[in-house]
């Protein structure tokens, strides 16, 4: 029985010094971390929009991390610098990612600052990535004779448009459209203090 003992107590132990490496300790170290310089909060559409991306699983196969130049390749692929803890000030829940399916989309506001782009791209993405595996989501659009005041017609490559038809963007699109544009954080940073020395 006492070795029983021995073994529960070992394996809290173990679990302990786990929580405390693992969560606690960098809770503390980040908790009080402000919002980088040149960081806005989301306004209510785009705050609609990520509500979008996370209906629609786009963090399912895309990733907001950026990996440090010593890391990874994703900065000479034009994904920008690696982040910052004050990057992700205004994200709650972080949408991080696990899985890079698709390209890292921390910065693809300023790779692709194009509303048109970014509305076409999510209708047929291989009208704009030819070989492209993002599933298009014609969902988010309407297909109409002809366009109302107040809609916002999408443009197509030739050949992709509905003939003799508009596609026009839902509000949901759009505001999926405005996240993705805020998805930009390619303002300067400064150095941690420690890497001074």
């Amino acid at each position: 029985m006492e070795s029983e003992y021995k073994l529960l107590g070992g394996a809290m132990v173990t679990l302990a010094l786990a929580t405390a490496t693992l969560v606690v300790i960098p809770y503390l170290q980040l908790r009080d971390v402000p919002p980088s310089e040149g960081l806005k909060p989301y306004t209510s559409q785009q705050l609609r929009g990520r509500a979008e991306y996370i209906k629609n699983g786009c963090v399912y196969c895309h990733s907001q991390q950026p990996r440090a130049q010593s890391q990874a390749p994703d900065f000479k692929r034009g994904w920008g610098r690696a982040p910052v803890a004050g990057d992700y000030f205004y994200d709650k829940p972080h949408l991080l990612g696990t899985m890079r399916t698709g390209p890292d989309l921390l910065n693809i506001g300023a790779r692709q600052p194009s509303a048109d782009w970014n509305l076409g791209h999510l209708y047929q993405p291989r009208a704009y990535v030819p070989g492209s595996i993002m599933p298009s989501y014609p969902f988010l659009f309407e297909i109409k004779d002809k366009a109302e005041p107040g809609d916002k017609v999408v443009s197509l490559p030739p050949g992709y448009a509905p003939v003799g038809q508009q596609v026009v963007a839902r509000p949901e699109a759009q505001d999926l459209v405005a996240y993705l544009l805020a998805l930009d954080r390619t303002y300067p940073v400064k150095p941690p203090p420690d890497s001074a020395k």
